[in-house]
């Protein structure tokens, strides 16, 4: 397994997306616990750097996946790794895929009833016999979560996949992991089960092609531009840790 690489103040996983569901299949056919998977991006870094709990969700996680192309370009510059990006709202495809293959159930948790009840119907038209063994809307809260818990554990799914956004859902992974007797892989989604109910559009081929996928989404919602002002600011704390590391000064 090749070593994870340190991007500022977060890691990621040198993997391929074919690397990366190599990685689940094996656990979902040999794990004995759930691995947490997470996908990173430059906004992540400067999550865990405002919040110690983000921080060592990230570091416990057994599968960061370089979601941003700025990680990509980061690693490439830091530490000569040639990386792709594997996006996590593709990814979950894979997942399903392979659930699917290996005949483990899956539980969705996460996002608004009508989303996560469409997102479900199109996963199984999508993928013809996948299981889905229960489902739970975003709303469950509280005093309501150890029943969530039992809920989840009664399916025997081996594949639970949480859309909380972020950090909600690493912190809700990290907090609960431990509690799940069934499940094998637990994803992050953040909104992806929105664009799989089709309530939010994907960037069209080309903008995800040519990695300005986050262009489209800043254009197509201006209000993102809080969110993605972060990206020139990550870029110039690369580059000066790329210059210390050239001067000897690291």
């Amino acid at each position: 397994m090749k070593s994870r690489l340190k991007i500022l103040d977060i890691w990621v996983d040198p993997v391929t997306r074919k690397e990366a569901a190599e990685r689940v299949q094996s656990v979902l056919q040999n794990g004995t616990r759930p691995h947490a998977v997470f996908a990173v991006n430059p906004e992540k870094n400067f999550s865990v750097r405002r919040d110690p709990e983000l921080y060592d969700c990230y570091r416990r996680a057994e599968l960061l996946l370089p979601d941003g192309i700025g990680m990509v370009k980061a690693a490439e510059l830091l530490h000569g790794a040639r990386l792709s990006r594997v996006p996590g709202s593709e990814f979950i495809y894979d997942v399903c895929e392979i659930a699917r293959q290996e005949g483990k159930a899956i539980f969705v948790y996460g996002a608004k009833e009508a989303v996560n009840q469409r997102s479900c119907e199109v996963l199984k038209d999508r993928f013809p016999g996948i299981q889905i063994a229960g489902r739970a809307n975003g709303c469950v809260k509280g005093a309501n979560m150890p029943g969530l818990i039992d809920k989840i554990n009664g399916s025997g799914a081996a594949v639970l996949f949480v859309a909380l956004g972020s950090p909600k859902q690493e912190k809700w992974i990290c907090r609960h992991k431990s509690q799940l007797t069934h499940v094998r892989v637990v994803q992050g989604l953040g909104g992806t089960l929105n664009t799989i109910a089709g309530t939010v559009k994907r960037a069209p081929e080309f903008w995800r092609n040519h990695s300005i996928e986050w262009l489209y989404r800043l254009l197509s919602e201006p209000k993102r531009i809080k969110r993605q002002k972060v990206l020139p600011v990550f870029a110039l704390l690369v580059l000066i840790e790329w210059m210390k590391m050239r001067l000897g000064l690291k």
